[in-house]
């Protein structure tokens, strides 16, 4: 079975965009004028998602809000031409069904994965962090593939400098793995040392999961800082049959911090072309 659902957890606060997240969601700014959330949910649909979970909190009912279909918004988006994202905008909630479950609490990606147990039940499902923003649908569709065909759970992977691994999920590769992939995964460590770090493969926020993982998430003790970690349950995972890790080949973006956010934002731009021509005339002018 391909994976029908899509898993997105929502429910950060969003500290590093303070002050504008004080009221507004972190994944509904902007990407030019479509919010963050809609690119990443468009993702999921064009890689095969039915049903969206977002995990959100309490505390931004902006989520709730934008997924809640309107046909008079979609009407006066369709009114100024924009035929294409009013189309995306119709067919939430009505071609592709969306439920909101809420995390409580800050306890991490692992937690608010679990999260979404009660919904996506007994079937292989995808995560999607919306932190991160894909140029087209390219990875998730191929790590879906591969869960359908091999029955373990997959993930993105892209290569960083050493000196960058201890940010990130990183992986210890079957031996014989290289070049291109895909990699059997035998096991993944949560933001190593440098000198400790099994390799340069780290974990992207693209995964597609068989649902044995929540019951490793419901068993997992809590890291130093109290948070549950998706890495430790894929770890147990990993142990028992090596998971596969498919290189990103797409483009991608990290909108987690303001800087991440802004070379989106003019790269995606100027890819765009009711505004793209523009924007390059004036950057050109600006920098010369």
């Amino acid at each position: 079975m391909k994976a029908r659902f899509a898993v997105i957890p929502a429910a950060g606060k969003g500290t590093r965009f303070l002050p504008v997240t004080k009221a507004v969601p972190k994944e509904l700014l902007p990407i030019i004028d479509v919010p963050a959330l809609q690119l990443v949910m468009d993702e999921a649909i064009a890689g095969g998602a039915e049903h969206i979970v977002l995990v959100s909190s309490q505390a931004k009912p902006g989520i709730e809000a934008y997924v809640r279909p309107d046909a008079e918004i979609v009407q006066r988006v369709r009114a100024s031409g924009r035929e294409d994202l009013a189309d995306r905008l119709a067919r939430i909630g009505s071609d592709v069904q969306v439920s909101v479950v809420y995390q409580d609490e800050p306890r991490g990606l692992g937690h608010a994965v679990g999260c979404a147990r009660s919904v996506v039940a007994d079937e292989p499902f995808a995560v999607l962090l919306p932190d991160e923003v894909m140029g087209d649908a390219r990875l998730i569709t191929q790590l879906s593939q591969s869960v359908h065909d091999t029955g373990v759970s997959a993930v993105g992977l892209m290569r960083v400098p050493r000196d960058q691994v201890s940010a990130y999920g990183v992986i210890t590769p079957r031996e014989g793995d290289s070049g291109p992939g895909p990699f059997g995964i035998i096991d993944v460590v949560e933001k190593p040392r440098e000198q400790d770090a099994p390799s340069n493969l780290i974990i992207i926020g693209r995964y597609v999961l068989t649902p044995d993982v929540f019951d490793h998430l419901d068993a997992l003790v809590p890291s130093a800082n109290g948070e549950l970690q998706l890495t430790d349950a894929l770890r147990e995972q990993a142990m028992l049959s090596p998971l596969t890790g498919i290189m990103n080949k797409s483009a991608r973006y990290d909108t987690g911090t303001p800087q991440g956010w802004l070379t989106a934002v003019i790269d995606i731009a100027l890819q765009r072309g009711d505004v793209g021509p523009a924007l390059e005339v004036w950057l050109r002018e600006r920098l010369s």
